[in-house]
């Protein structure tokens, strides 16, 4: 930010201006470091620097310190404190001691001289000394801004990670944030966590000087302060003020998915006396829409601190991006980001790419416009007209007859991911899915009276007929061979090159993995249950037991519960869970995840849910599990716990993909139980019969009234 610094020196008046890392230094006048003091918003500290002097050893330190008039700076009743820095190859190597030794030469000089010694305050002192040695070179300066200049005074609390106000600034700045911005337009923070860059944006729109609201700065205990001066400029900087509130401003929206966030956001504003100017509203990046023809989206979104946190930024971005190029055309946008490598995800044209740092962390801003939407079409599926003779010619006529039923009703529902074919014919014995443009193979083994060749010659034959049937190309095609499994190897990963694909559903986008799982993340005959789910959950709170990689918490989330919890014992479904969720513009403490054992977690659990969904699998040992799962031995303990967590009026609904799965009499005699297997089995699933099993369990008016009586 040095050149954004250099710039405000010299209209402060500042001569011979130079920058160096971290550092603009320059010449001039008092009233060019007061202004400094009180305008610069992109500056941490001024420093006055009062001597320069060769340190090859602190002794020699020591004698120059003792050496300077302290008594023109402070005197003895005002307190003080030092503070050091070291760089290049110096002889002196603690800057504790160096820092030691200086109060050592300031104390004795007043106590030779006057026999009192000024207090040591290392919190708040009057005067801040700044000792910086370079080599052998030490320069000690008096800090005329005291406090750091980035805490302007109006902050009281940011979020979890709040941007430092001078960073904000330059941010607002750098994006085109200036008081010439037009006031026809919007300025709009989606993600605003605690509200500093839209505070810092209205000052720069205003013309505010940043310093105006702080109460004191170093220079005040300075006794070669004019508080002529000081005052002539901050009469200077409220007649600023006033003007730039009397001119016409844009809009200025704040969201943010956190309360708490939000809360702090406006307590922030208050502060800052902008409540007339900004707005600031709870809200998921997934209800962001355009509120007007032109203006900027300016923001820092999270950047997420473990591995699954950090996926689940990459499609957030990926929402905010595919939004911002489908619905702001004519928008600008400013995007501060500490992965900058996952800029591309945005997909914006830019026009200026600016590092910058967040504390330690390299940070990079991208300034750009609206490029246009290039993402790939779904695929509009077509027979070849080309007739199959021959081997799988059988096969053939029967993905062709399958596709004549189906397609109407996946076209009518939009529906573009779906089953096709599920061992209608006994010789070709596996599944067939659509997944948006690609398709899913999975061949059931063999039975042990079909020669293993001859298996695979027909397995081959099933490729030929589907890649010549749909014109596929090779990496529209991917294969698994699916065997009966049971604990461990159930859901084992597998050799693959774990890309990730998006798919629509309902009206959302899922990833879905085909190649290193059994499973690829998207289970199509829950269809209809998550379709049930969405319908079902506006105003309510969310469990979903056994999340998996979180399907159903999206729909929940898209259809307006008021939170989710997902709970599952795969740290990888999870992550998944909070990707899947970022592809949809969701997030935040509203909508949690919980790393846990369901059982044990129902257990301890105190919060009462609206709607549950449960859908265990038929057998797990996981390693994490402090037991093994069986869903018909285990299902009653598992529902009466879930029970216990859900609301008096509230709806669970349970799901098994167990065959022989039997209910418990003991859970038909205590809860309201509906058998809903009917309603949630998709068209593309119902010439296979009970895929799934699925039950909607409600607390019994009788039970409700005893207990409360």
């Amino acid at each position: 930010m040095e050149n954004l610094v250099k710039a405000e020196i010299e209209s402060f008046g500042g001569k011979d201006v130079t920058t160096s890392p971290g550092a603009v230094s320059w010449n001039g006048s008092l009233e060019s470091a007061y202004r400094a003091c009180l305008w610069s918003r992109f500056s941490s500290r001024i420093l006055h620097r009062i001597a320069v002097f060769d340190a090859p050893d602190t002794d020699t330190l020591y004698r120059h310190i003792n050496g300077i008039e302290w008594d023109i700076h402070f005197d003895p009743t005002t307190t003080f404190a030092v503070y050091c820095t070291l760089s290049g190859d110096s002889p002196i190597t603690h800057s504790h001691y160096a820092s030691l030794r200086v109060k050592d030469g300031v104390v004795d000089y007043f106590r030779s001289r006057t026999g009192k010694r000024p207090d040591i305050d290392v919190h708040r002192p009057g005067i801040r000394l700044n000792l910086h040695i370079k080599g052998t070179r030490a320069s000690l300066a008096i800090d005329l801004s005291g406090d750091s200049l980035h805490r302007r005074g109006y902050r009281e609390q940011g979020g979890l990670a709040p941007l430092k106000e001078t960073l904000a600034a330059a941010i607002a700045s750098l994006s085109g944030v200036d008081t010439h911005f037009p006031a026809d337009t919007v300025l709009l923070d989606p993600m605003c966590g605690s509200g500093t860059l839209l505070i810092e944006a209205a000052l720069l729109l205003s013309d505010s000087a940043p310093g105006l609201q702080r109460k004191t700065f170093g220079f005040m205990f300075w006794k070669r302060h004019s508080r002529k001066i000081w005052e002539k400029l901050v009469e200077e900087a409220l007649e600023r003020e006033s003007a730039g509130h009397a001119r016409p401003w844009p809009q200025i929206i704040g969201y943010d998915a956190d309360p708490k966030a939000v809360a702090a956001a406006r307590n922030n504003v208050e502060r800052a006396g902008l409540a007339d100017a900004i707005t600031i509203k709870q809200a998921q990046l997934a209800r962001l829409r355009c509120p007007k023809k032109k203006g900027l989206l300016i923001t820092n979104p999270p950047y997420g601190e473990r591995l699954s946190e950090k996926e689940a930024v990459k499609y957030l971005y990926r929402f905010l991006g595919r939004r911002f190029a489908a619905d702001f055309p004519s928008w600008r946008m400013g995007f501060f980001s500490a992965n900058p490598d996952l800029a591309d995800m945005l997909g914006l044209s830019m026009t200026g790419r600016h590092s910058l740092y967040n504390g330690p962390i390299k940070c990079r801003l991208l300034v750009g416009d609206w490029k246009e939407h290039t993402e790939h079409p779904k695929q509009g599926w077509q027979l070849s007209d080309e007739k199959i003779n021959g081997a799988g010619s059988d096969l053939a006529n029967r993905l062709q007859k399958n596709w004549e039923q189906l397609l109407p009703w996946a076209i009518k529902n939009h529906v573009s991911c779906f089953r096709l074919y599920d061992a209608d014919m006994p010789e070709y014995n596996l599944a067939i899915d659509f997944y948006d443009r690609w398709v899913h193979v999975q061949e059931y083994a063999p039975p042990k009276t079909i020669a293993p060749e001859k298996a695979a010659e027909r397995f081959n034959t099933t490729l030929q007929v589907l890649k010549q049937l749909f014109s596929l190309e090779r990496s529209q095609l991917f294969i698994k061979t699916r065997k009966q499994q049971k604990g461990k190897k159930q859901y084992q990963k597998k050799k693959g090159a774990g890309k990730l694909f998006e798919v629509h559903e309902g009206g959302a986008r899922f990833l879905v993995n085909f190649t290193d799982y059994l499973d690829t993340g998207l289970f199509i005959d829950h269809r209809k249950t998550r379709a049930r789910i969405g319908s079902l959950v506006q105003g309510k709170t969310f469990l979903n037991l056994f999340g998996y990689t979180g399907s159903a918490t999206v729909y929940a989330a898209m259809n307006g519960a008021t939170s989710t919890t997902t709970v599952d014992i795969s740290e990888n479904y999870l992550g998944r869970t909070l990707a899947n969720l970022s592809l949809n513009g969701f997030g935040g403490p509203l909508h949690t995840v919980v790393e846990a054992d369901c059982l044990q977690w129902l257990k301890k659990e105190r919060q009462r849910y609206g709607l549950i969904f449960v859908d265990p699998p038929t057998f797990s040992n996981a390693r994490h599990r402090e037991q093994t799962f069986s869903v018909q031995d285990d299902h009653e303990e598992l529902l009466q716990l879930a029970m216990q967590r859900l609301s008096q009026n509230g709806l669970l609904i349970f799901s098994t993909n167990f065959r022989k799965f039997s209910l418990s009499e003991e859970l038909s005699q205590e809860f309201d139980v509906l058998e809903i297997t009917e309603q949630t089995i998709p068209r593309d699933f119902k010439q296979k019969g009970h895929i799934h099993r699925s039950f909607e369990f409600r607390h019994r008016q009788k039970n409700l009234e005893e207990g409360a009586a």
